[in-house]
């Protein structure tokens, strides 16, 4: 799903960036809980490449211990020409460099281009399996596996579902904060207003990935046992297995509690926000200042987050009721969708703010505010005198 088929090509990109994610998504936590990592984050720039150079070392240890597990998984089930420690070694390295090749390049996309790199990399990933999957869908309705209306309707379904994932994307409740009264010399400016936006789904497509990721690891270990599962195992397996009743159900709490965890812990920590208001002199009109302030964010984002965990649920478990509930073959997860519209949206945004940059730098340029000059003609100097601005034309 986010690696384009190369897993089941066993591409030198098998990993994909998975491991690059798994390990940002970890450091993130981890740095919002433990003082010592918090207080690097704070250092500014220095710190920001800290945790990068943590998680790229992270990204490292988990990429070896998902490539050694494949290549276990490849040898237990006899598909190596030549079994030993050199297969081995030869799979773990291959597919550990291939990981860290892609990490690479995301960081040199986010650098050089336009959009985040490590986006827009699982967004080809995605996208690349559209045409194929797509054709196998057809493929089926023309043979008579599938009714043509069930088609139309599985077509109408998923233009409905991106709409309504932009839509929800989009979704902001706003808060109005004030500004009081300044003084800057001896003028008096009336206090600004101005709105605190808060997204109805702050955590992004985060707590889809963790459930999903949770969800896979009794699989994953089979797998890696080389599906020599025992009781427990196979148990766990039937009931936890796609479209069980148990597995929707974990899935959705999974869901619930990553979006509220993570959306305070990382996404949007209502202390920090009522602490920079405070040292900005910002105030909720008719909330005090502080920890009021502070209880009051909490309150709100937590009755918002009920329509945004419900969403995340519903965009998800869509596709795994109609895959295995109602027996159509829909190719597509709802963490799929999310991360495409979501990559989408950010690259669109991203590509109008330089347009606009662009825009403006050209009426910049071209506009005469000191009245017209002629061709050739030096641009007009100024000079300061006290509180006075003096225009003087020409040379000096």
């Amino acid at each position: 799903m986010f690696t384009g088929g190369a897993l089941s090509r066993m591409g030198v990109f098998a990993l994909g960036i998975m491991p690059y994610i798994s390990a940002s998504i970890i450091v993130q936590l981890l740095s919002s809980m433990v003082p010592a990592l918090e207080q690097i984050k704070k250092e500014g720039e220095q710190g920001r490449k800290k945790i990068n150079q943590y998680t790229r070392y992270a990204t490292v240890v988990l990429a070896f211990f998902q490539a050694w597990g494949l290549a276990v998984s490849l040898q237990s089930g006899g598909l190596a020409h030549t079994p030993g420690m050199f297969f081995l070694a030869s799979v773990v390295i291959t597919l550990v460099g291939g990981t860290m090749f892609l990490m690479w390049l995301g960081e040199q996309i986010t650098a050089r281009g336009i959009g985040n790199g490590i986006s827009l990399i699982i967004f080809v990933g995605i996208v690349a399996e559209i045409p194929s999957h797509l054709a196998q869908f057809l493929a089926q309705g023309r043979t008579g596996a599938i009714s043509t209306p069930v088609i139309l309707g599985v077509m109408v379904m998923i233009i409905a579902v991106v709409a309504f994932v932009v839509f929800m994307e989009r979704a902001l409740r706003k808060i109005h904060i004030q500004y009081p009264r300044r003084q800057v010399g001896m003028k008096i400016y009336d206090g600004q207003s101005s709105h605190l936006p808060i997204k109805v789904n702050p955590a992004g497509v985060i707590p889809a990935i963790f459930a999903s990721s949770l969800l896979l690891l009794p699989v994953t270990i089979s797998t890696f046992s080389g599906n020599q599962t025992g009781p427990v195992m196979s148990t766990i397996l039937a009931y936890f297995g796609p479209g069980q009743p148990l597995y929707l159900l974990f899935f959705t709490a999974m869901i619930v509690f990553f979006a509220y965890f993570y959306t305070h812990n990382v996404a949007f920590k209502t202390e920090e926000v009522a602490d920079n208001l405070k040292n900005q002199g910002g105030f909720i009109p008719g909330i005090r200042p502080g920890k009021r302030t502070e209880d009051y964010l909490t309150y709100v984002v937590n009755r918002v987050l009920v329509l945004g965990a419900a969403y995340l649920a519903f965009v998800c478990l869509l596709p795994e009721i109609i895959r295995h509930q109602l027996a159509i073959p829909f190719y597509f997860g709802g963490t799929s969708v999310l991360i495409v519209v979501s990559v989408v949206m950010d690259t669109i945004n991203q590509v109008q703010s330089h347009l606009l940059a662009h825009q403006y730098e050209g009426l910049i340029e071209k506009s005469q505010l000191r009245g017209k000059r002629k061709a050739g003609e030096p641009r007009p100097k100024k000079l300061r005198h006290g509180a006075e601005e003096i225009v003087v034309e020409g040379d000096i």
